[in-house]
């Protein structure tokens, strides 16, 4: 079954927080969307002005061009994973060296244009790939699902990594996702942007629910 991840994309430390609390409560997962404003088009909230919010899962989306230089604030925070990308210049393998040091665990994440068979050598390297099919830095969007038929590409080298998908998730394509073999499906506004979040939450996860019984 898919597990549905709210995610969090703030601009300050306010904004941060009223984000938080609109998905405590019912999340048992929760992404943090950080932006540098170089690898992507725009800077929001720092890692140093986040908090992790308590007893729920939280992994840290890093879409950073230099995720390294950031290590100190990452072993601060003590996420469950801190995902980074293919395309960045960090050394993976390093990296998730030094994560598992830490008990953190480590994740990738593919732009849509990177092939899965040039980056395959990283899997053993780390816990979850996570198929980035929306725009860097920012909620909404339509998602691009020809990037699912990667799923079948990683199943290829790799059984065991966890597979996410972040970009454009809403209750109209999260059964097609979860029925491709998607295990954690991001939600950016079609939870934080909704009337009822809480709602659209349960309306989500009853849909990927019934997947498994199809």
């Amino acid at each position: 079954m898919s597990i549905i991840c709210p995610t969090i994309l703030a601009q300050d430390a306010h904004d941060f927080r009223d984000q938080v609390d609109r998905i405590v409560g019912f999340a048992t997962r929760v992404q943090v969307d950080l932006t540098d404003g170089i690898f992507t088009p725009h800077k929001n909230i720092s890692l140093s002005q986040i908090w992790l919010p308590e007893n729920i899962e939280t992994d840290i989306h890093l879409m950073y061009k230099d995720p390294e230089s950031h290590i100190d604030f990452i072993k601060k925070l003590q996420p469950s994973m801190v995902i980074v990308h293919v395309e960045s210049l960090a050394d993976i393998p390093l990296f998730a060296s030094k994560m598992r040091e830490n008990n953190i665990k480590t994740g990738i994440a593919l732009l849509p244009g990177t092939k899965v068979k040039d980056i395959a050598y990283l899997f053993p390297h780390v816990q979850h790939v996570l198929l980035f099919a929306g725009t860097l830095g920012a909620f909404g969007g339509k998602a691009d699902l020809e990037v699912l038929k990667k799923v079948s590409e990683i199943r290829q080298y790799d059984k065991r990594v966890e597979i996410g998908w972040d970009g454009g998730a809403s209750e109209e394509n999260c059964r097609q996702l979860s029925e491709a073999g998607i295990q954690v499906i991001n939600v950016g506004s079609a939870i934080q942007k909704a009337k009822d979040p809480e709602g659209a939450y349960a309306t989500m996860k009853a849909i990927v629910t019934s997947t498994i019984h199809a």
